[in-house]
């Protein structure tokens, strides 16, 4: 019986989720037997350090990449926000699974349980790593100040309950859902509060680009729905260039074959932002198809079964959008922006 070898983050959310992709992979392949393999990654043990400043786009994916290079392992499993656009060479993403709740969530301090971000104390310290986020909400409640926080998030919870420098911290609602911590969640925030990190509460599943077997295996995880909104956000992002270091954020939603994608950049102060939103058409089929196996990847995803048509109009539509902002003086901000975080 063969092994298959599943690489993942030591943390107990990436277990969390690695055992739910082994589960669903047992469903479909009885007879194949697996095996996780945990490591520490950069972005695990740099803990002092703002994401945004280490500068390294690979920050929780080098040291599993590295393990699937040397045949150490033959998948491994990632949350797709931490999934730069651009792989490097010989590695595809061979699964987008079904996204789960993509939105931010506001987890209170005991003191402040009933309250939301609206009605907290005016200089209120909010904690969160992401300048995606702290962009976003300064802009829209300037009564509050926003400070890094890191960690995994068992570290975040606890400072935030220990310490009583947080008033409240934001966390991607769907690694919240994954541990069981709902009964945390004091807010969720929606679009026009906070819009969403590209490929957020989706997982993807990193394999080697030319192992066909692999690929086979794990393609089956695709949700089509998922993919396509996934590849159109990617293709934004990858067209603007952005990364940790910048606050891009969007909002897709697939309704009566049309795909609607919402995008926006904004200075680190939140100051500055341009928003837009597009649409276009897409055929999402209600199951696999069989496609062509010499497919060349859309932004890093192979997805030999669903039709390469959609694919196409997703990522169009991910690149136009982008091109719209960038004619509109996106590029402005978002230099601007890099600059300011290189600089501090």
């Amino acid at each position: 019986m063969r092994v298959i070898r599943v690489g993942t983050r030591k943390s107990q959310l990436a277990r969390i989720q690695t055992d739910s992709v082994v589960a669903m992979l047992k469903t479909l392949n009885p007879g194949l037997q697996f095996e996780i393999v945990a490591m520490s990654t950069t972005g695990d043990k740099i803990l002092d350090t703002a994401l945004s400043k280490i500068g390294e786009k690979s920050l929780f994916t080098k040291e599993l990449e590295h393990a699937l290079e040397k045949n150490e392992v033959d998948l491994v499993v990632h949350s797709l926000k931490d999934l730069p656009t651009v792989l490097p060479p010989g590695f595809t993403i061979g699964a987008v699974c079904k996204r789960e709740n993509p939105y931010d969530a506001v987890v209170f301090h005991p003191k402040f349980v009933g309250k939301t971000l609206e009605t907290l104390p005016e200089k209120s310290v909010v904690g969160t790593s992401s300048l995606r986020r702290a962009a976003q909400l300064q802009r829209k409640f300037p009564h509050l100040q926003f400070k890094s926080i890191r960690g995994n998030l068992n570290t975040r919870l606890q400072k935030l309950d220990e310490l009583q420098e947080f008033s409240a911290i934001i966390l991607a609602a769907a690694g919240l859902q994954r541990m069981g911590w709902q009964n945390r969640v004091g807010q969720i925030l929606h679009p026009e509060e906070c819009m969403y990190a590209v490929g957020q509460g989706a997982l993807g599943v990193e394999v080697r680009a030319k192992d066909q077997d692999i690929l086979d295996l794990v393609g089956m995880l695709h949700h089509p729905e998922t993919l396509l909104c996934c590849i159109a956000e990617r293709a934004f992002l990858k067209h603007l260039e952005g990364g940790c270091s910048v606050p891009v954020a969007v909002h897709t939603a697939i309704q009566d074959g049309q795909l609607y994608l919402t995008g926006g950049v904004w200075s680190l102060d939140g100051s500055e932002s341009m928003q837009e939103t597009m649409q276009a058409t897409i055929h999402v089929p209600a199951q696999h198809e069989d496609g062509a196996e010499d497919d060349p990847q859309l932004v890093g995803i192979t997805a030999q079964n669903i039709p390469r048509a959609a694919q196409l109009a997703a990522e169009n539509l991910g690149t136009s959008l982008a091109n719209l902002l960038l004619n509109k003086g996106a590029k402005n901000i978002l230099d601007v922006a890099r600059q300011l975080n290189d600089a501090h």
